[in-house]
């Protein structure tokens, strides 16, 4: 089975192929972010002009034909709309094309699953940090989904840094630049705010915003990454106790951060858990992590009529089944 999926929850269109667990192709395009952000519109435009010729690339990557695809997977949420629905059109003309089984994907459980394929872990407890998104997540054996067992009460992580290196005047991309900011700056006291194994970044963003230009961005840079990090790290070292979990992961576009890895791969070792994370192609949106959850899906049977392959903008990972 070779199965070919498609990522388009943002700025990125993404199309992977995996055939029997083996990557063979992960090709994509991304939307150049300016200091204006992302408008959807305009992202979904960049998406239509580009579709055709990332899934070109991913077919001629994997030296495979379009008629050697035997199933398509797209993610159906949580992300932007407009972009949502153009990996979705794009998922659904193949499948109808090719007559090969479909299945809509949750984009958080993607960048879980794949995480856990790459680095082989069994039953890690994962944290998952991405630009919408903050969560702690445990693996439900018998209700077959994720529990969320901890997440933001406001804004993801990756969105709070780019709304300071916004705030900053720092050019795209943000979380980048913010990192080596970091590393030349001293600790200024800001908010910190953990509630059992929950946490939110609003009060932090706010008081490290009215402090720019009136201390250092190096300053601002590490003191933000030092408190939120450390807020996750406590969070998720309260769920690793409790969960007994043996194996800590960290996915999503902000486990590319070498010193949250660091935080938490020192923090697992002190409980003599394993901690892993994917090389940053995989933790940034990508096509790859999409098939490889399509194929498992579709492996068990779970393809759905092309009827009901629509998108969800907020799709929670506590929902989708796999």
């Amino acid at each position: 089975m070779a199965v070919l999926g498609i990522e388009s929850s943002a700025h990125t269109f993404g199309v992977g192929i995996v055939e029997r667990g083996k990557i063979l192709a992960n090709e994509k395009s991304m939307y150049r972010i300016t200091n204006k952000g992302m408008i959807p519109a305009e992202v979904a435009e960049f998406h239509i002009a580009n579709a055709t010729d990332v899934v070109e690339r991913a077919l001629d990557a994997s030296g495979l034909r379009i008629d050697g695809i035997t199933g398509i997977g797209y993610t159906r949420g949580p992300g932007l709309g407009p972009c949502l629905q153009v990996g979705q059109l794009t998922a659904k003309s193949l499948a109808l094309r090719l007559d090969v089984p479909i299945v809509p994907v949750n984009h958080g459980l993607a960048h879980v699953e794949i995480t856990k394929h790459i680095a082989r872990l069994k039953d890690p407890l994962a944290l998952y940090v991405s630009g919408g998104n903050s969560q702690i997540l445990k693996f439900d054996r018998k209700m077959h989904r994720y529990s969320v067992l901890g997440e933001t009460f406001d804004i993801g992580i990756g969105n709070m840094l780019d709304a300071l290196g916004r705030s900053l005047g720092l050019k795209h991309a943000w979380g980048s630049e913010i990192e080596r900011l970091a590393l030349h700056g001293r600790y200024i006291p800001l908010p910190y705010t953990v509630k059992g194994m929950d946490f939110a970044f609003a009060g932090l963003l706010t008081k490290a915003s009215r402090l720019a230009g009136r201390e250092k961005n190096e300053d601002l840079c590490y003191s933000v990454q030092e408190t939120s990090f450390a807020m996750l790290c406590e969070a998720a070292e309260r769920a690793l106790l409790l969960s007994e979990s043996s194996e800590l992961c960290v996915c999503g576009g902000v486990a590319q951060n070498a010193r949250l890895a660091g935080m938490l791969g020192a923090m697992a070792r002190e409980h003599g858990a394993r901690f892993a994370r994917a090389p940053d192609e995989y933790n940034s949106d990508n096509g790859a992590m999409i098939a490889l959850v399509a194929e498992k899906m579709i492996s068990k049977g779970m393809a759905v009529p092309l009827g009901r392959c629509g998108i969800e903008q907020r799709y929670r990972i506590d929902r989708a089944v796999l």
